[in-house]
């Protein structure tokens, strides 16, 4: 019974941090009541209780009690901004080596798609369904096909449910799609590359979907390492 309460007040940790990331909760804004939060997820108050304690020990949360304007859980940082801030001040006075952003990214994901798959308390991915269907558009420049790209492994890595490994990913997006983009003018052919791309992403979310950690873990592994190589980015590491 511990335990599956641990996992449903991280759904709702999840669900919140979610929210943050996708601007559906703002900084500032207060957060339902318990009432409201438990109706709206689904769960019991007493995890809703347990997940506010754990954001505001995270510091992403300021309760105050009582009944006045004051009352409740407000909003008071963004889990990713002060990652996100460390690493544009590194980027600005340095660079980044690409190895180890490509390193990081197949330790990560690979982790966080092994545990999605193997979670029973997740799988809300309508939005990485989304993302893909619309890097279907054949139209689409390179910019905003791996903004699409970027964001749906960011999709894919909440699905964890683990805030600290979301935010690290999120604080990488830029740093992502820079690398990516500077290959793009020397692939051969950018239409087979697209094509090629779409089909691992379905299949990583196809592995995961289906529960298997392990495909889906050596999917997302081979996707990002084999466009490193590709591209070769790798030749000069």
């Amino acid at each position: 019974m511990a335990a599956q309460r641990e996992r449903t007040h991280e759904l709702v940790v999840r669900r919140i941090e979610a929210d943050l990331f996708d601007g559906r909760i703002s900084l500032g804004e207060r957060l339902p009541g318990e009432r409201g939060i438990a109706e709206q997820f689904g769960v019991s108050r007493a995890s809703v209780r347990e997940a506010i304690r754990v954001l505001e020990a995270m510091g992403i949360v300021r309760t105050a009690v009582g009944s006045g304007a004051d009352a409740g859980a407000v909003i008071v940082a963004d889990p990713s901004l002060a990652l996100t801030a460390a690493l544009r001040l590194h980027l600005a006075t340095s660079h980044l080596v690409i190895a180890d952003i490509v390193a990081t990214r197949v330790l990560l994901e690979s982790w966080a798609v092994r545990v999605a798959a193997g979670s029973p308390n997740h799988g809300q991915y309508d939005k990485a369904q989304e993302l893909l269907d619309e890097m279907d558009d054949t139209t689409l420049a390179p910019e905003d096909f791996h903004r699409l790209d970027a964001e749906f492994h960011v999709e894919m890595t909440r699905q964890a449910g683990n805030v600290v490994v979301a935010a690290v990913m999120a604080s990488l997006r830029e740093s992502i799609q820079g690398y990516v983009l500077a290959a793009v003018p020397a692939l051969p052919d950018w239409s087979a590359m697209t094509r090629k791309l779409r089909r691992e992403h379905r299949r990583i979310l196809a592995a995961v979907r289906a529960n298997n950690g392990a495909a889906a873990a050596a999917a997302v592994t081979k996707h990002i390492e084999g466009f490193y190589r590709a591209t070769g980015l790798g030749s000069s590491s």
